[in-house]
């Protein structure tokens, strides 16, 4: 009695279930998209047929894309017992009986277990390394689904033992599909109501989906169940009605994950590069998706040091203010401030000059720093004992506030770190720093140059580190 309860429970809320869920495709047949993994001859799609999945897979993909459909698909297909856990909701308890049951499973049928673990990243280091003896073992066969980038978020020892599958967002032909399919499914969709959906109704439901098909089918369940049949039992989906279901489009954006850094990071990449509706768009992105423009304008200071630099002075101070007003007025109208340093950088001559301190870092770590010259030294503590500050001439006695004197360590005389760039205002400094660089080889007598060469980016990351 109690079994059949149970089916009669589990059947009645499959029925109920929402419409993306009973739309689900069951085989490999009636999935739609990632043609590049499991298009027909592909390495994926003839292991699923087979039976033989070749070692442990992780789906890595946006929301909507079909990772855990295909994990469903692969369960309907295998001979091995499938598991399922949430990373959300399981713990390491949780995985512990399902690896003693996989265990029992094996020694004592010879039936294998393939492990599906939804949002693989939600586990943290420890509950991933529990996970990891028993897919080496072979244990199980673990299937990971993602969100996020898998060499960031899962750990090194499960990703070399896996083959990575990264899904893309379905585009418009496959998105049309999905919602055809389900107006004419009677079995799991609508094929059983008379719906007429306009093709301007179609369109805007495909083109708001933004590729996810979760969302294309909540929105279509949402147009379908409130809006009433007329006289003659048809619901008119029209462009209103698909405007009510879907306003406004989904934004892949997970402030602490990948979309996060890869849009920042395009937004700053575009406004080093001088396109300022590159800049716009992706600023405009975070805006939508909710970033916090503090973090926006952050980064912007950053940038107004680093990429525009003497090129242009003002570039710190427009950021800064920007910065200040932001505080002082908040959204919405603080978004003004931010567009402005957002276009005042990008339109700006760029320079990465600055980066010369990291040269001079660079250096002092090779060969060690060099002494102070005695004429530079403080001269206010014991002048007249130790000869400190002795020697030293004040430039703002001499004419034009110059004068050629030693303020390097005697080794390093004729070291260039600064190399202007000639961009912008940069171009009036290098007329004047070869001027007095000039006069201050012939007054000490510096015969031979040395040139600093620009360091790797690599490099320069890994002295900002050092960098206490």
């Amino acid at each position: 009695m109690s079994d059949l309860f149970d089916h009669a429970m589990n059947e009645r809320m499959k029925s109920e279930a929402p419409l993306a869920a009973r739309m689900r495709p069951r085989t490999l047949e009636e999935y739609i998209g990632q043609e590049h993994i499991v298009g027909e001859g592909k390495l994926l799609r003839r292991a699923i047929q087979a039976d033989r999945l070749f070692s442990s897979i992780i789906l890595c993909g946006p929301p909507g894309t079909g990772k855990t459909t295909l994990a469903q698909v692969i369960a309907n297909q295998t001979k091995s017992h499938f598991e399922t856990l949430s990373a959300i909701l399981a713990g390491k308890s949780d995985l512990r009986e399902v690896i003693e049951r996989a265990q029992e499973r094996k020694r004592l049928y010879g039936v294998s277990t393939i492990l599906f673990v939804d949002e693989i990243h939600r586990w943290n280091k420890a509950q991933q390394d529990a996970l990891l003896p028993f897919v080496e073992n072979g244990t199980v066969t673990l299937i990971g689904a993602t969100t996020e980038n898998p060499f960031f978020e899962v750990i090194k020892a499960l990703v070399s033992r896996s083959r990575i599958f990264q899904l893309r967002n379905l585009n418009q032909s496959e998105i049309g599909k999905l919602l055809d399919r389900a107006i004419s499914d009677p079995e799991r969709g609508y094929g059983t109501r008379r719906i007429d959906l306009t093709p301007e109704a179609r369109t805007h439901l495909v083109d708001m989906a933004t590729g996810d098909a979760r969302n294309a089918l909540n929105a279509l369940e949402l147009a379908v169940e409130s809006t009433p049949a007329d006289t003659d039992g048809i619901i008119h989906l029209t462009l209103d009605v698909a405007q009510e279901s879907i306003q406004r489009r989904a934004v892949l954006y997970d402030k602490d994950g990948d979309a996060h850094y890869d849009t920042i990071s395009a937004f700053i990449k575009s406004v080093r590069g001088s396109d300022p509706d590159a800049a716009l768009y992706w600023l405009a992105k975070m805006i939508y998706a909710g970033e916090d423009p503090r973090f926006i304008i952050r980064r912007l200071i950053i940038l107004a040091g680093e990429d525009i630099g003497l090129a242009d002075p003002h570039g710190l101070v427009v950021a800064a203010s920007a910065a200040q007003a932001f505080d002082f007025i908040g959204l919405p109208e603080g978004i003004y401030p931010l567009v402005e340093a957002t276009l005042y950088l990008a339109t700006a001559p760029k320079s990465n000059s600055a980066g010369a301190y990291f040269k001079a870092m660079q250096l002092i770590e090779q060969e060690g720093a060099g002494s102070v010259p005695k004429h530079l030294q403080d001269g206010n503590r014991d002048r007249e004992a130790t000869g400190q500050g002795q020697g030293y001439v004040y430039p703002h006695e001499q004419a034009g506030h110059f004068t050629p004197q030693q303020y390097l360590p005697k080794r390093l005389l004729g070291t260039y770190f600064y190399k202007p760039s000639g961009q912008g205002y940069e171009s009036d400094i290098e007329q004047r720093l070869g001027l007095w660089r000039e006069a201050q080889k012939l007054a000490l007598g510096i015969e031979t140059e040395r040139h600093i060469p620009e360091l790797p980016q690599d490099k320069i990351d890994e002295l900002k580190r050092n960098i206490k």
